[in-house]
């Protein structure tokens, strides 16, 4: 009896060999979150984020927000600014600057060097009194017209430099003799004391002393004026050295100089 033979299989039966057998590789999904995100907001809140995030353009100043704390230029609030102001209240304020001081005694060092008999201290630091005005807003006042009483002064110190120096290099001279001029007029009974204040002033600038020089010579002639060295140029003694200098009679262009600088130092 034949033995049934059992068809033989090519296929060989695999072992499992791990957890992943039956895995198959697939593309992997990426979940964004803001893809799956759920939108709360309306169609008219949606609409109006996006025209803001769109506009570029300037921002406008609110009506609730301080017009000085504002940047015009950049159109956007002085963050920084209202900061320091901030800090610098609270400052006035933790030295007791916000308000008058209680036994009305000011500190008057933002009048700086200006006298203590000077009579518009005394009556700004009056008016502060009576109107029981704070420390702060004192210095304030004070150091704004102090700063501009300053740079007035500043500008006539260099008016006056001007104005000297349109008299030449003997301006000094020039002003000593009109002056001692006008008070000789004021001791021969000429001019009185109150004359004399409205002689200084016609005689403030250059071109007032050279009209007064004019009105003097035509009554005493030419004016011999104390001369003023230059910086630089050669004394009287060295000049009389040069005039001695057998130069002087052969040589045009020497004697020129020689004249010239005598003309420099002997004006009259």
């Amino acid at each position: 009896m034949e033995e049934a033979i059992e068809p033989s299989t090519t296929e060989e039966t695999q072992e499992a060999t791990g957890l992943l057998d039956n895995a198959t590789p697939e593309e992997e999904v990426s979940t964004d979150p803001k893809e799956t995100e759920i939108e709360h907001r309306s169609a008219d809140e949606v609409k109006a984020a996006e025209e803001a995030e769109d506009d570029d353009g300037p921002l406008e100043r609110p009506e609730w927000w301080p017009e000085n704390f504002w940047k015009e230029d950049g159109a956007e609030p002085d963050l920084e600014g209202i900061a320091k102001s901030w800090m610098d209240l609270r400052k006035q304020i933790s030295q007791g600057k916000h308000k008058a001081p209680e036994d009305g005694n000011y500190d008057t060092e933002a009048f700086g060097e200006t006298p203590e008999d000077d009579p518009i201290r005394n009556h700004v630091m009056n008016w502060a009194k009576e109107n029981s005005i704070s420390q702060a807003a004192l210095d304030s006042l004070v150091s704004e017209v102090v700063g501009m009483n300053q740079q007035e002064a500043e500008t006539a110190k260099i008016n006056l430099e001007e104005e000297k120096k349109q008299l030449g290099p003997n301006a000094d001279a020039r002003i000593n003799g009109i002056a001692k001029w006008g008070g000789s007029l004021v001791q021969k009974g000429v001019l009185s004391k109150e004359d004399f204040e409205e002689f200084k002033f016609m005689a403030g600038t250059a071109q007032g002393i050279s009209v007064i020089e004019k009105i003097r010579q035509s009554y005493e002639g030419r004016l011999p004026v104390e001369t003023v060295p230059v910086e630089g140029a050669p004394s009287k003694e060295e000049l009389y050295a040069m005039v001695g200098d057998e130069r002087y009679k052969t040589d045009p262009v020497y004697r020129a100089k020689v004249e010239k600088a005598f003309a420099q130092n002997f004006t009259g």
